[in-house]
């Protein structure tokens, strides 16, 4: 989709020495092309809102029909009950009904990426039954708009790409979680899904995430006959706490180092304050999510 899109191909590889003070290539064309594209994609985002706004050609056209004595022209294209509506109107005081049917083409086209958002925060938050008065001009461009979807994919874009570069920065307080040993698909899905959450300002889920990540990978880590004495015990519906406090009380039976209770115990209480307590911040998410981390590579180190 965006081919014309500069990739940087390649990067230094590690224990590439480099002098003091030089610049790679690669971090020359990302200083000056990357941050960039972002701006320009935001840009072009604006400038195909201003010309593709739903309902602003239609609301155009109708203004110029009318306009110009061919109103005439609409009984083809429009159902006779909104003809003869509009026809009406027209036939009542021409010269307001052009300018009606001008400003809200104008009001379309200015206050679409802000309607854009609203249709998706509609979609997103609880909605009162009673919102007031809709403007004609978001009405009409709502019903324009109900098989191309185009709102919810501005919406979508724009939030997107404001996303972008706090996202980048999240993701540079993160190294590669390497591991001796694999856990198995859930784990990873689990582990992807709470480190996307925290790249992209969802911290609450984030950490939710965290947990479930350490009870699969410990569910996978620990011996068969300790696993099927955890399920017996807990009827098959041990949380991360109960695993951690089996765990604690028989290491040797696991196998599994010590310093691991702590680091996950620390990732079990802040996952259990985003459940019960309330919304996480970004540091408190950031820190569960080293936590779980550094925790998985202790407990898969062998």
């Amino acid at each position: 989709m965006f081919a014309w899109l500069p990739i940087r191909r390649s990067t230094p590889k590690l224990g590439t020495e480099l002098s003091p003070g030089f610049e790679s290539a690669s971090e020359r064309y990302s200083r000056h092309t990357m941050a960039i594209e972002i701006d320009r994609l935001s840009e072009l985002l604006l400038q195909m809102a201003d010309e593709n706004a739903p309902g602003r050609e239609f609301s155009a056209a109708i203004a110029e029909l009318a306009r110009t004595g061919r109103f005439a022209d609409l009984q083809d294209v429009l159902p006779a009950l909104v003809y003869d509506e509009l026809w009406q109107r027209y036939q009542s005081d021409s010269a307001t009904f052009v300018e009606e049917w001008q400003h809200l083409a104008h009001e379309m086209q200015q206050g679409f990426i802000q309607h854009s958002r609203q249709r998706l925060t509609s979609l997103t938050r609880l909605q009162h039954a009673s919102n007031g008065h809709t403007p004609a001009w978001k009405a009409i461009q709502r019903a324009l708009d109900g098989r191309q979807n185009d709102l919810l994919r501005a919406a979508m874009a724009a939030e997107f790409l404001d996303l972008v570069e706090p996202a980048v920065a999240r993701a540079t307080h993160l190294r590669e979680c390497v591991v001796a040993s694999a856990s198995s698909e859930e784990a990873d899905r689990y582990l992807d899904e709470a480190t996307r959450c925290y790249f992209f300002a969802l911290f609450t889920a984030c950490a939710v995430m965290c947990r479930s990540v350490l009870e699969e990978a410990i569910k996978q880590k620990i011996p068969a006959d300790f696993h099927a004495l955890i399920r017996s015990r807990y009827r098959n519906a041990a949380t991360l706490g109960n695993l951690l406090h089996e765990i604690n009380n028989n290491l040797t039976a696991t196998g599994i180092s010590p310093g691991f209770p702590r680091l996950a115990n620390q990732v079990n209480d802040i996952g259990k304050k985003a459940v019960h307590q309330g919304l996480l911040s970004e540091d408190e998410a950031r820190a569960c999510l080293q936590n779980a981390r550094e925790a998985l590579q202790m407990l898969l180190q062998q």
